[in-house]
């Protein structure tokens, strides 16, 4: 696997388009970063660390629904191995006039756009939440 990132946002987009409750993913420090700040956001209910079929190391991901459609509406990979997009403090973006968030990996650790704005650091922004 090349991009464990993207690999994760795209079993929360597949399991949200079937209804599921749940997501299994493998586990990472970093996977479990990102999953963090989706919780803090609200955009899903939270997760859990344990144990897959294989015996390896896995997240739960419980996902969240409001009036039965997804509480996540997009779900976009920005930065890529083969492209990593690296922004100042300043040219940060705004996911749809301050209505989604952008996830910031910065040297002050995995945050929302928000957050890095007021500790006043820039990073590399893995992915864009509507």
């Amino acid at each position: 696997m090349n991009d464990p990132i993207a690999d994760m946002l795209t079993r929360i987009r597949n399991a949200q388009m079937r209804g599921k409750s749940t997501v299994i993913t493998p586990a990472s420090k970093l996977r479990a970063w990102v999953l963090d700040v989706l919780a803090d956001e609200g955009y899903i209910r939270g997760y859990e660390s344990m144990t897959g079929s294989d015996g390896h190391p896995a997240l739960e991901i419980s996902l969240k629904y409001f009036d039965g459609t997804p509480v996540i509406r997009e779900l976009k990979r920005i930065s890529k191995p083969g492209r990593r997009v690296y922004m100042n403090v300043k040219d940060l973006p705004s996911v749809r006039q301050g209505l989604g968030v952008s996830i910031i990996s910065t040297s002050k650790g995995v945050m929302s756009d928000a957050n890095a704005r007021s500790q006043n650091v820039g990073g590399e922004v893995l992915c864009t939440v509507f």
